[in-house]
């Protein structure tokens, strides 16, 4: 069993909103571990509790109860930040300072030498696609650009853990890639990664496992493959020579999806009525072409798990 370096265990969060002091719950019983090692995805609609529990965990914010831990030590506790890369959804970067000056900066911060500094950050910088534009002053930079700025940030210290809020905002379809292969890198070399997003794909193509959060709750939690797999009960069936007859038959089991001038493409869900669709096929004389599973997306599920209640916004994002 591989080592648990992130643990949250029934988060809770209460922020106290205006002058009247109105009670808005940021997270209600969070709960799910991250593994060494693993690319671990954290979704759902805004105000579910993502940014909430990424903000207990980094020590951000005070959990109303429960409790989150990085390598054991609470979230409260600084040593549990001491290996940990931090990437937020907007990064500030001081207006009047390069991207180079402001990860060296980091790094300084980090308790690395000055001969480590300067080996590592250019490392970075290349790394994250922003060298060309190392010494350039930060408010001419794009939005994209000052994404690479905070990631290389997050990544000079040589993080065990790296915590990435919405890493892929501002950046082209180019730009997700190269962060996307990133990711995959830092893991090859050990690092375990737990990120938000709102680019499902992107979540689908990185993530060995996800957490789906709704309304401060867990709804769905576990492997990416498993779990898109687990809602898949249609089938799309082709049969071949299928007469008049036949296709009156087969379709008050199946709905037809195209007819291709002797091919049927049909819908069938689960098993028993695709058996039974076949069968009826078989016994007209019909031939079965093929029937293949409809394999849902992360997509699918999460609007089946997370947006089913029409939640709205909340101040605990």
């Amino acid at each position: 069993m591989s080592t648990k370096i992130v643990e949250i265990e029934n988060l809770r969060k209460t922020y106290l909103i205006g002058f009247l002091r109105k009670k808005v719950e940021g997270a209600s019983g969070i709960s799910f571990d991250v593994h060494e090692g693993e690319i671990v995805g954290l979704i759902g609609p805004n105000g579910a509790g993502k940014t909430t529990t990424l903000k207990v965990l980094l020590g951000l914010c005070a959990p109303t109860s429960g409790s989150a831990k990085i390598r054991g030590f609470d979230s409260r506790d600084p040593r549990s930040r001491e290996r940990v890369g931090f990437l937020p959804e907007n990064p500030y970067v001081y207006p009047y300072l390069t991207p180079r000056e402001f990860v060296d900066l980091c790094a300084r911060l980090s308790g690395m030498s000055s001969a480590a500094r300067a080996d590592r950050v250019p490392k970075v910088l290349e790394r994250t696609g922003i060298a060309w534009a190392a010494d350039r002053p930060v408010h001419r930079l794009s939005k994209g650009m000052l994404q690479r700025t905070g990631l290389a940030a997050a990544l000079v210290a040589d993080p065990e853990l790296l915590v990435l809020d919405e890493p892929m905002s501002g950046l082209d379809p180019l730009g997700r890639r190269e962060v996307r292969d990133l990711i995959f890198e830092e893991r090859k070399g050990g690092r375990t990664v737990l990120f938000s997003s709102h680019v499902l794909s992107d979540v689908e193509a990185l993530c060995d496992r996800v957490v789906i959060l709704r309304t401060g709750t867990v709804v769905v939690s576990g492997a990416v493959g498993e779990l898109v797999h687990r809602g898949a009960t249609m089938t799309e069936l082709t049969l071949r020579q299928v007469d008049s007859d036949t296709r009156a038959q087969v379709l008050e089991a199946a709905t037809l999806l195209r007819d291709m001038g002797g091919d049927l493409v049909l819908e069938v869900e689960g098993e028993e009525r695709l058996g039974d669709t076949i069968a009826r096929a078989m016994k007209g004389g019909a031939k079965v072409v093929s029937a293949v599973p409809r394999k849902d997306s992360l997509e699918d599920l999460f609007v089946r798990e997370a947006l089913r209640t029409g939640d709205e916004a909340s101040a605990g994002g």
